[in-house]
């Protein structure tokens, strides 16, 4: 079921379809004649006669569509929310393909990012961290005067939080309350004990210019590697979160418990889910489904452990990368690095070649080894068919760490074809 988008959002979009793509853009600067998303939609080029320099980060249609589909039709047979985390790829373009997907808002991590989506309409935004920036806090209380229809939650942790929020909002006036979610965490920010949580809760609730909307966290903070780590402090985490739930829910008004990353998804809407009173809306706020990877989530999502009913997902991400040199018979560089992929949860995956002749080539036991700034190390056969020029597809592991490095993202069909562009802003 397609979801129709907010006027707003759709008009600010359509004018950001129209933007061309400068000489400063990393690979699309030298785009002729009409760089423009909608020139480029327009048109459907092939990926290797656009016209792109490269490395170029791509982003592959149908994964992404599928991937938004099988996330959607979880979350509803799963009886969740989703309110994927903006902050993975900061662009208005995807989140709003979430919107019209289904999903109940999106969630951001600073009030910078809160301000880049507000600044193309969205009207539904969790601010999953604490906020106790005094000139965004004021700036919000504008927000919320200026506009009835706009939705926005915030976390607390301290009193000191609920004191700063209060101090701001009495002196700023939002002409109505700000939804706070208390926040219980192990590691990370969040109230360490439940009793804790009840004063926080206690004290938002005496102010005048909060009222307490719900109880987060972020099963992802109990650390470890998610290829590796048990689900059993996660099942504990998410029943402690639920228990609290129930303790703080009011059943006149409005009550949220939300949690939720990429990996153990499942757990969490099984375990907020059971035994919730009538009224109580759980919510996710997993963002890397939507491009999934060929690394960590590959390895680790409920689909990977074998959960029953779990989203398939597939990678949409692609780093198209030139063969630089071929200085030794098992090595190729290739032209692009750390400034190019993330590689804080492993090294890019070589998938393909396209060679300068347009045949295709193996890279079956090839493998990057290393990366410089520019540069990426691949290892491979020295009876491999492979030479400078020719075109090197990396699948990376991670995607929030590789999509924060570019501007502009190609959209491709299944033939190679440039079908869209989406912008970030980091």
């Amino acid at each position: 079921m397609t979801h129709p988008l907010p006027p707003l959002v759709a008009e600010r979009l359509a004018a950001l379809r129209e933007r061309p793509a400068e000489p400063t853009d990393k690979g699309l600067g030298l785009l002729a004649p009409d760089p423009s998303p909608a020139g480029l939609a327009g048109t459907a080029p092939a990926l290797y006669a656009a016209g792109f320099s490269y490395p170029v980060l791509t982003l592959r249609e149908p994964a992404l569509a599928g991937n938004l589909a099988a996330m959607a039709a979880y979350c509803a047979a799963a009886g969740v929310e989703l309110a994927p985390h903006g902050k993975t790829a900061m662009s208005p373009e995807l989140a709003a393909r979430q919107l019209t997907s289904g999903a109940w808002g999106i969630t951001v991590a600073t009030i910078g990012q809160l301000r880049a989506y507000r600044a193309f309409g969205f009207p539904r935004l969790l601010l999953a961290n604490e906020l106790v920036d005094e000139a965004g806090i004021a700036w919000l209380a504008g927000e919320l005067a200026a506009d009835p229809g706009f939705a926005v939650y915030c976390y607390v942790d301290s009193t000191d939080g609920v004191a700063i929020l209060d101090r701001v909002l009495t002196a700023r006036p939002a002409g109505r309350r700000l939804p706070v979610l208390v926040e219980i965490g192990l590691g990370r920010t969040g109230c360490r004990t439940d009793d804790q949580a009840l004063a926080v809760a206690k004290a938002a609730a005496a102010t005048a210019t909060l009222t307490v909307a719900g109880v987060a966290g972020y099963e992802g903070s109990l650390g470890g590697d998610p290829r590796e780590q048990a689900p059993g402090p996660v099942t504990s985490f998410c029943r402690r979160l639920a228990n609290l739930a129930r303790t703080m829910a009011n059943a006149d008004s409005e009550f949220i418990v939300t949690a939720g990353g990429s990996v153990y998804f499942d757990v969490v809407a099984r375990e907020l889910t059971a035994a919730r009173p009538a009224g109580m809306t759980v919510v996710l706020r997993s963002g890397g489904y939507l491009f999934h990877d060929h690394g960590i989530y590959q390895a680790a999502t409920p689909a990977a452990r074998g959960v029953t009913g779990a989203p398939v997902l597939r990678p949409a991400l692609e780093l198209w990368a030139q063969v630089l040199s071929r200085p030794e018979p098992g090595l190729a560089l290739l032209g692009a690095g750390r400034r190019d992929a993330g590689f804080d949860a492993g090294l890019p995956v070589p998938l393909r070649v396209r060679r300068r002749d347009g045949a295709a080539a193996s890279l079956a036991g090839a493998e990057v080894t290393g990366l410089n700034d520019q540069h990426a190390y691949l290892r491979l056969d020295p009876d491999t068919a492979l030479a400078p020029g020719d075109l090197v597809c990396l699948g990376i592991s991670h995607p929030c760490t590789t999509l924060d490095k570019w501007r502009l993202i190609p959209v491709l069909d299944e033939q190679d074809r440039v079908i869209d562009v989406v912008h970030t802003f980091f």
